[in-house]
C-alpha cells in the first residue's frame, strides 16, 4: 500500500484486502465507521439489503484484516450482508450500480469477484459449501483457510445441521461464524479484549475458549443475563455444552461483534491455533451505527432509496393494491369464516402478507424458520388432521422442499394450499429469486390442482377456491408487486376448478395467457388492434387441469394461437401443445408459438427489462403474432378452413 496524507479517508486507501494488513488495530475500528457511512450513502441511493450489512461491517474489517482472501476463502451465507464485503475487494466504485441492470448483485457470485468464492441468496448454504472447499485443501487443492458467515436464522434450517454434523466428522480446519443479531450484549470495552489479546500472543487454544464462556460472570446483571441467553441459543442451557461442542466444533463466545478489539484477538487467536473445526459465536445489532435502522421492527432489513437525514424511503405510488397485501388481507377473512384454516411461514411472515393474519389470529399462523421442507410436511400433517392449511412460500423458496411436495402431499393426496408469492420475474434480486420453475415441477405431480392469478381480483377467487378444496392438494401463483387496479371483489367466489376465460374477442389470432402477464398480453392485443389484427384474450387461469373445451375452441377458431405465461419452458405451453397433439389438433395446420421464460437465468434489472430481456414484452408478443400471420399469408391463407 502507497504512503498517502494522514488526512486522506482510510477507506480511499483500500483497493483489496490486502491494503488492511498495513492498518493498525484503531486504524481498523476507524475505517469500519468509514464503511458503515459508505453503505449507508449507497443503498440510500439504490435501495437494498441495508440493516444486515450495518450489523457486520466490523465483522467484515476483521475477517479481511486477519484473513487472506481469495486464498482463504470467506463465504457468506445469503449474502444480504455482503455489501461491506464488496466495498472493501475493489467493488466500492460499482457500489452505486447495485442491483441494477448490468451493474453489481446484490448477493454474493463467483462470476463477479475472486473474493465470492460462492454464490449465494437462498440460506444455510454456506457451512456445507466451506466445508467442501476444506476437504479439497485436504485433497490437495490450492486452498487455505476456509470461513462460513451464517445467520441464526439461517442456522436454523436443516441442511446447516446437516453441514455441521459432517463437519464434526471430517474434523477438518474450518471456521464457522455464527452471526447472532436477535440480541446483543456490551461488554465493557477493553477488559475481555485485554485477555484475548494475551491469550492470542501465548496461550493455548483451549484457554481462549475458557477467557469467552468465563467472561459473562464478571458482567453486570443486565449484560450477564444478555450473555447467558445469547449462549443458551446454542447451548440449551447457559452453562452446557453446546449442540456445537456435542457435534466436534470448538465452541467460542458470546463475542460483541461490534468490538474490532475483540474480533480481532479472537480472529487472531483460532487462525493461530486450531486444529479443527471451530464455531466462534458472535452477537451483532442489526441496523447497527444508523438510528432509523435501529429503531424500525425489520432493522430496515430490505429498503427502497431512502432519505438518510430521516430514513424516509421513496418508494413508486400505485393506487393499485400488492398481489402480497390482497393475499394477506383475504385469507384473513376466510379464516374468519372457517376455524379449520390456518397458514404456515418460512420465516417470512411480512414477506408473504400473513403478517396480517398473524395479528388477528397469532395461534393459527405458524413461522417454522427456514425449513421450507419442514413446512410442507408440517402442512401435510395439518391437512391430514382435518385442517385446511395454506403454505405461503416464494417460487424459488419452495423448490427446496420439492421432495417434501411429491411424497408428502402429492403421493398421499392431501389438501395443502399452496400460496406461491414472487411467481415470474422479481427485479433487483434477480435470478436467485426469479420464481421460473412452479408451474413445470407442480403440474406434472399426479393429484395437484395448479392455478395463477391473471390479477388481484382473480387472486380473491383462488384463495377462495383453495379454502374449499379439500379434494387433493392445490397451488396459485402471483407475483410480486401491484395488481392492475382492477375492481375488486367484495368476498372472492370459488371457481370452477379447470375452466378459463374470455375476456377480449377477436378473429384472426387467439392469445392464451397464464398468470399474471395478462396485462401484458392485454396491452399486446391493443398495438395489434392498431394494426388491424383482430385478438381473442383468453385467461386460461388453470395449467393443471387444462381447459380443454376452451382450447379446442381457440385453435378451432382462429389461424394463429399463442399461449404466454411467466415460466420456465416445460410448463403451461408445453402441456397445451401435449393436448394439442393427443387430441389430434396439430394436424390442423394453425400457426401455434408457446411464449415462456429463455433457458436461461436473466439478472437483475426491473421487472419490465428483465421481461423485455426474455422476449415477452407486448411488443414481443405482438410482434411474434405479426410473424406468425405474415408466414400464413405466404403460404396462402390467413382464415382457418
Amino acid at each position: 500500500m502507497a504512503h498517502p496524507d494522514r488526512n486522506t479517508p482510510l477507506l480511499d486507501r483500500v483497493t483489496a484486502p490486502v491494503d488492511l494488513k498495513g492498518l493498525t488495530d484503531p486504524q481498523l475500528t476507524a475505517l469500519a465507521a468509514e464503511v458503515r457511512d459508505e453503505t449507508i450513502r449507497t443503498v440510500a441511493q439504490t435501495g437494498g439489503h441495508l440493516g444486515s450489512s450495518l450489523g457486520v461491517v466490523e465483522l467484515t474489517v476483521a475477517l479481511h484484516a486477519v484473513f487472506d482472501t481469495p486464498r482463504d476463502k470467506l463465504i457468506w451465507d445469503v449474502g444480504h450482508q455482503c455489501y461491506p464485503h464488496k466495498i472493501l475487494t475493489g467493488r466500492r466504485d460499482r457500489m452505486p450500480t447495485l442491483r441494477q441492470a448490468g451493474g453489481l448483485s446484490g448477493f454474493t457470485k463467483r462470476s463477479e469477484s475472486e473474493f465470492d468464492p460462492f454464490g449465494a441468496a437462498h440460506s444455510s448454504t454456506s457451512i456445507s459449501a466451506a466445508l467442501g472447499f476444506a476437504q479439497g485443501r485436504e485433497m490437495g487443492m490450492p486452498v487455505g483457510d476456509c470461513i462460513a458467515v451464517i445467520g441464526d436464522g439461517a442456522i436454523t434450517a436443516g441442511m446447516a445441521y446437516e453441514a455441521l454434523n459432517h463437519a464434526g466428522h471430517l474434523k477438518n480446519r474450518l471456521f464457522v461464524i455464527l452471526n447472532d443479531n436477535d440480541m446483543s450484549i456490551a461488554p465493557p470495552v477493553g477488559a475481555l479484549q485485554t485477555h484475548l489479546n494475551r491469550l492470542a500472543e501465548k496461550g493455548p487454544f483451549a484457554a481462549l475458549k475458557a477467557a469467552a464462556e468465563g467472561f459473562e460472570a464478571h458482567l453486570p446483571g443486565p449484560m450477564r443475563d444478555g450473555a447467558r441467553r445469547a449462549r443458551a441459543i446454542v447451548t440449551g442451557t447457559p452453562q452446557g455444552a453446546s449442540l456445537f461442542e456435542h457435534v466436534g466444533f470448538d465452541y467460542i463466545g458470546p463475542i460483541d461483534g461490534h468490538d474490532m478489539g475483540q474480533l480481532l484477538a479472537t480472529l487472531r487467536a483460532v487462525r493461530t491455533r486450531a486444529t479443527g473445526p471451530v464455531l466462534i459465536h458472535c452477537v451483532t445489532v442489526k441496523g447497527k451505527g444508523y438510528a432509523p435502522a435501529e429503531r424500525a421492527d425489520d432493522r430496515y432489513h430490505g429498503v427502497a432509496k431512502f432519505d438518510i437525514a430521516t430514513g424516509a424511503q421513496v418508494k413508486a405510488g400505485s393506487n393499485a393494491p400488492s398481489y402480497t397485501s390482497v393475499f394477506g388481507q383475504r385469507l384473513t377473512d376466510e379464516a374468519a369464516r372457517d376455524p379449520r384454516i390456518v397458514a404456515i411461514t418460512a420465516a417470512m411472515p411480512g414477506g408473504t402478507g400473513l403478517d396480517i393474519m398473524a395479528r388477528r389470529f397469532p395461534a393459527r399462523v405458524y413461522d417454522v424458520g427456514i425449513a421450507e421442507q419442514h413446512g410442507v410436511t408440517f402442512a401435510a400433517g395439518l391437512a391430514a388432521a382435518g385442517m385446511r392449511p395454506f403454505c405461503a412460500i416464494y417460487s424459488s423458496f419452495l423448490q427446496r422442499g420439492y421432495d417434501q411436495i411429491v411424497h408428502d402431499v402429492a403421493l398421499q393426496n392431501l389438501p395443502v394450499r399452496f400460496a406461491i408469492d414472487r411467481a415470474g420475474l422479481v427485479g433487483q434480486d434477480g435470478a436467485t429469486h426469479a420464481g421460473a420453475f412452479d408451474i413445470a415441477f407442480l403440474a406434472n405431480l399426479p393429484n395437484f390442482t395448479v392455478m395463477a392469478a391473471g390479477d388481484e381480483a382473480d387472486l380473491c377467487h383462488m384463495i377462495a377456491t383453495a379454502a374449499v378444496h379439500d379434494s387433493g392438494p392445490i397451488a396459485f401463483r402471483y407475483p410480486r408487486g401491484e395488481g392492475r387496479g382492477v375492481e375488486m371483489p367484495e368476498i372472492g367466489q370459488p371457481l370452477e376448478i379447470g375452466k378459463g376465460r374470455i375476456l377480449r374477442e377477436g378473429a384472426d389470432v387467439a392469445l392464451l395467457s397464464f398468470g399474471a402477464h395478462l396485462s401484458e398480453v392485454l396491452a399486446a392485443a391493443d398495438l395489434l388492434a392498431a394494426q388491424g389484427i383482430s385478438a381473442t384474450v383468453a385467461d386460461a387461469r388453470f395449467a393443471k387441469p387444462l381447459d380443454t373445451d376452451l382450447i379446442v375452441r381457440l385453435i378451432l377458431d382462429h389461424p394463429a394461437l399463442v399461449t404466454i405465461e411467466q415460466g420456465s419452458t416445460g410448463g403451461f405451453g408445453a402441456l397445451v401443445l401435449h393436448h394439442l397433439a393427443g387430441a389430434g389438433l396439430l394436424e390442423l395446420g394453425r400457426a401455434i408459438r408457446t411464449l415462456t421464460l429463455p433457458d436461461r437465468f436473466i439478472d437483475q434489472a426491473s421487472p419490465a427489462q428483465m421481461y423485455a430481456w426474455a422476449g415477452l414484452s407486448a411488443a414481443d408478443i405482438a410482434r411474434t403474432v405479426r410473424h406468425m400471420l405474415e408466414g400464413r399469408r405466404v403460404a396462402g391463407s390467413v382464415h382457418p378452413a
